[in-house]
């Protein structure tokens, strides 16, 4: 059976390109007749590059004369929180309808200067506030999986889009499982790398001390494809590291996971966690076993009181970082905020104010240390600790409607990883319902190499990439 182009991975992309076999501009025109034929639907763009087939032709002549970009051609989606310059930015919020920044994100510089051409942008939670794209201005995005639930969140667009074959790659962020969690209810591969592994210049800053950028992807190994590029020390981010960056691509070379020690992690086996959940993941676990593994039950701080910190400590970011936007700078006012915006100032000014300050956010950082800690403790006997993503599959459009902390609640296992600036992936580990479910693998900071390299042996001893046949065509 012959492919067709959206049946490629982004590595299968760029040798069909390299060997002439396609061409950019063929590429272009294809997905932009499945955009122009989905995306009404899917709700997954916000907007389409307008020079896409003139960038996609320029692509074509650099070939022609030779040119070796490590990404010339391929196709990229970015989550529209991160800064493009030609291509609007809202956030999904109205405070920031039509507006066009004047620079580039750190990320998207890179992915360019490697040779990618961005496609579109893709929708949100508004402001990164949500774990279902329901907070979103510009209306919510579907499943692919099921159009009557939702992608979640925040990152909910780009993860859609690779569900629904609406790109090769795209670019998301994460705050606190906003990468993880929509790809896991996606059915796709999202990587989280450590805090201050990818630049956050020029994205949208929702909670400066857990933010990270990260791909989206069909495999693992198009996920390390894309960390070459996106990874290492920014002279514009001051929290970006300095450490050398791996090759992570020529990394993934392990056949089994002989000599390799994982942790599951009994806490995250939730008592409100459906059992056919809880049953893929003791699955996966045995898998991992088989593939020569080493795994153990272990014991960590209660996932609910990652809650507690990141609730109070990401609203007192987000109460500094929405302060700009005060009309004056970007043209619209403040009265353009959505509600989960307004209530998050409201409470994020409310702990760091007079009196409150000690008895909320100062205590908050002194959990947030305690869970560092013990994170440092168990990584000293293992390699990588796992669980599930989220206690359950994709919910029904509506499930966040009155309820104000349904993100914190879904994100409840992502959540601690993020607060203590680990790297971590969703990778499909099977399905409830028809619905994919996401296994949670998570390593020490800076142990990108480590972990993408174990979820690639699990990866491809499994068979749980499944897209939804309704956009085959």
């Amino acid at each position: 059976m012959t492919k067709s182009i959206h049946d490629y991975t982004a590595i299968e992309i760029l040798a069909e390109i390299k060997s002439r076999r396609l061409s950019v501009l063929d590429i272009a025109k294809h997905y932009l007749q499945r955009i122009q034929k989905y995306n009404p639907v899917l709700n997954a763009y916000l907007s389409i590059n307008q020079n896409l087939l003139e960038e996609a032709q320029n692509a074509d002549d650099q070939i022609q004369r030779g040119s070796d970009k490590p990404l010339l051609g391929l196709l990229i989606a970015v989550k529209d929180n991160f800064l493009t310059k030609g291509l609007p930015t809202t956030a999904s919020s109205l405070v920031l309808k039509d507006y066009y920044p004047p620079f580039e994100s750190t990320v998207t510089q890179k992915l360019l200067d490697a040779g990618a051409i961005i496609i579109g942008k893709t929708n949100m939670d508004a402001w990164a506030h949500g774990s279902s794209t329901e907070t979103s201005q510009y209306g919510p995005t579907k499943n692919p999986h099921d159009l009557d639930r939702l992608p979640g969140g925040s990152s909910g667009g780009s993860a859609a889009v690779i569900a629904a074959r609406l790109a090769p790659i795209t670019i998301g962020s994460e705050t606190a499982g906003s990468i993880r969690q929509p790809s896991a209810w996606c059915g796709v591969t999202g990587f989280k790398p450590s805090y201050g592994r990818v630049s956050r210049y020029g994205i949208i800053s929702m909670a400066s001390s857990t933010d990270q950028a990260g791909p989206i992807t069909r495999d693992v190994a198009d996920a390390a494809l894309i960390m070459n590029i996106i990874s290492g020390k920014d002279k514009y981010d001051a929290t970006s590291l300095p450490s050398p960056v791996d090759d992570y691509l020529s990394l993934l070379n392990k056949k089994d996971l002989k000599g390799i020690k994982v942790g599951l992690v009994k806490e995250y086996l939730l008592a409100q966690m459906r059992p056919d959940v809880k049953e893929l993941i003791h699955n996966a676990s045995k898998k991992l076993v088989e593939l020569g593994a080493i795994v153990e039950e272990v014991s960590l701080i209660d996932p609910k009181y990652a809650i507690g910190v990141y609730t109070v400590v990401q609203r007192s970011e987000v109460s500094s970082n929405l302060a700009r936007f005060d009309g004056v700078r970007y043209g619209t006012d403040r009265s353009f905020f959505g509600p989960e915006a307004k209530r998050r100032i409201m409470l994020g000014t409310f702990t760091l104010s007079a009196g409150y300050y000690d008895a909320y956010y100062k205590k908050a950082q002194a959990v947030r240390t305690k869970i560092i800690s013990e994170f440092d403790e168990i990584f000293k006997k293992y390699d990588v600790v796992i669980g599930a993503v989220s206690p359950g599959p994709a919910m029904k459009i509506g499930a966040t409607l009155d309820q104000p902390m349904f993100g914190e609640m879904e994100d409840i296992l992502t959540e601690p990883a993020a607060v203590a600036g680990l790297t971590s992936i969703s990778i499909p580990c099977g399905f409830v319902d028809n619905l994919p479910i996401g296994l949670q693998i998570t390593g020490s900071q800076l142990s990108e190499s480590k972990v993408l390299s174990i979820a690639k042996v699990y990866q491809d001893a499994t068979n749980f990439i499944k897209y939804p046949e309704h956009f085959n065509s």
